[in-house]
């Protein structure tokens, strides 16, 4: 797999997942995809949030369904930090059924991305990102 040929902003990302597996494959992928950008690992949203607090990431990856702290707790947490992080979910749910629980909770995630992750699917929103936050450090 190739690396994005263009020049990447100053970024790091951070990968929120409980799933073992799922998390240490993507961490993979966006290590051979963007080497140069550091990732930030974390287990459960409370983990995430320490992390998050500690290197401020631009983009979060996170699952809903955590233990000790969810995605929709933590990204409200990270939105009270950095309002203009991008916020990522992967979720086990449909992608209908994910909206329509954010839209109940009154709170904006950036994507939202169904599990099993589809990398095309993945890799068109981190460059979509990327792309955005690049615009703004211009």
């Amino acid at each position: 797999m190739e690396s994005i040929s263009n020049p990447i902003p100053s970024i790091s990302i951070l990968i929120v997942e409980d799933d073992d597996l799922t998390r240490e494959i993507l961490a993979a992928m966006l290590g051979e995809r963007l080497p140069e950008v550091p990732l930030y690992m974390a287990v459960n949203g409370r983990t995430g949030l320490e992390l998050f607090k500690t290197h401020t990431p631009n983009i979060v990856i996170t699952d809903i369904n955590m233990p000790e702290m969810g995605g929709f707790q933590l990204a409200v947490n990270i939105r009270s930090i950095k309002p203009d992080t991008k916020l990522i979910v992967l979720t086990g749910c449909t992608g209908k059924a994910a909206m329509k629980d954010a839209v109940a909770k009154d709170f904006k995630f950036d994507h939202f991305i169904a599990k099993p992750v589809g990398f095309q699917e993945f890799f068109a929103v981190i460059e979509q990102c990327v792309a955005e936050i690049a615009q703004k450090q211009l």
